[in-house]
């Protein structure tokens, strides 16, 4: 069935403060809060646990299943907390939740939040969960288009809302222009592409490349298979930008020993939860459809199995440390990119308190001692079968 679209022209600008955290997360699910761990334990002290929500960018689902697996595994009761896990609908801000007080933490790309800090919101990231970008654009082979530099002359979509930087870094660094090609502000779905409406669309890897290999080919009646694809891989083409960090009130942090000491807390059993995501993927994809995610069973695995890969192994001393040279990219290209309408995501540099390793190296310190492994040398993706539907 063809899903009808307009083509634009360009994508109206948006800035980072209003954007909606739709980063990538196009994947069904319900949306509300997750109950969080109600403890008894009352963590190493035996104590009364503290209470901490975590807002997410996005519904349940496995780009997130390290703060799923551990809540279930009791990794952060462990810790002294009890944490809630909140779900964003399509008008959240994960950030402006922290800046309301209505969440202690959040999951934000970013460049997203570049906007927000030079907006006046004051956070700082405490942990980049994410290493590598997922974002791409893909095409069907018969197009030809495999560079940045191939889009030229071609029909590209683009979700907008924040999430078309990358695209036009890559699209500006080859010399293609935005009126080199037709624009599309693509639904978060991949029906404009499968109709054919589309020559490359937007895609993450953990979700709508995944929906393009569940879908039956009609010319062979079997699924769409990577060889019928091209992807052009913006960590390849050199404008990759971070994206899920966990994100904290920067005032707190100055001023809060006890937000201080939650942080660190909450950065190690978070890190615990991924390293078992990573050890135990189909167990943990289980929790995230356990905890309320309506995706199938192999879209589950799938996208567990894929942001793994965003994460492990380590390159820059542990999971959750920023680096320098990513982070000094990333800002570069938020400043230097611009929309059809000349407008950027920042125009200066963000303040020292944009982010710091202070907190994340106290937790992966504390786990090394404890005996876990946060770099992730000896990783391997699993094989993952995607079935019809995802299901």
């Amino acid at each position: 069935m063809r899903h009808s679209i307009r083509l634009l022209p360009g994508i109206a600008a948006v800035s980072a403060i209003s954007a909606l955290a739709l980063s990538g997360c196009s994947g069904s699910g319900s949306g509300g809060d997750t109950g969080g761990g109600t403890g008894g334990g009352g963590g190493d002290g035996g104590g009364e646990l503290t209470p901490v929500t975590l807002q997410l960018q996005w519904v349940a689902q496995a780009q997130f299943a390290g703060y799923y697996a551990a809540l279930d595994q009791g990794y952060y009761e462990e810790e002294g907390l009890d944490v809630t896990i909140q779900e964003s609908g399509t008008d959240t801000v994960p950030i402006d939740e922290i800046a309301a007080g209505a969440a202690d933490y959040a999951i934000s790309w970013v460049p997203k939040v570049l906007g927000s800090i030079e907006q006046g919101t004051n956070v700082t990231d405490v942990a980049q969960i994410f290493e590598r970008s997922a974002t791409t654009q893909i095409s069907f082979k018969d197009k030809d288009i495999t560079t940045a530099a191939d889009l030229a002359g071609h029909t590209v979509g683009s979700w907008g809302f924040g999430n078309e930087w990358e695209l036009f870094a890559g699209m500006q660094k080859a010399g293609v222009a935005l009126g080199d090609i037709t624009l599309v502000q693509q639904q978060f779905d991949m029906n404009a592409f499968l109709a054919g409406d589309i020559d490359a669309a937007q895609a993450m890897t953990y979700n709508e490349y995944a929906q393009v290999l569940e879908t039956v080919n009609p010319d062979t009646g079997e699924l769409y298979q990577p060889e019928d694809l091209n992807v052009i891989d913006w960590n390849e083409e050199g404008t990759a930008m971070l994206q899920d960090a966990i994100w904290a009130d920067a005032d707190r942090l100055a001023e809060e020993e006890e937000y201080q000491e939650t942080t660190v807390a909450f950065i190690k059993a978070s890190i615990k939860g991924w390293i078992f995501a990573r050890d135990n993927p189909e167990e943990a994809a289980d929790i995230v459809t356990a905890a309320g995610s309506t995706l199938g069973t192999s879209h589950q695995l799938w996208m567990t199995n894929e942001v793994n890969k965003l994460i492990w192994p380590s390159t820059s001393g542990g999971i959750g440390m920023i680096d320098e040279d990513a982070w000094a990219q990333t800002v570069e290209i938020a400043k230097s990119t611009e929309n059809e309408t000349g407008a950027t995501i920042i125009t200066d540099d963000p303040p020292e308190t944009a982010y710091s390793n202070e907190y994340v190296e106290q937790a992966l310190a504390e786990l090394q001692e404890e005996g876990e492994d946060v770099i992730g040398e000896d990783f391997t993706p699993i094989e993952v079968t995607l079935n019809e539907g995802g299901n």
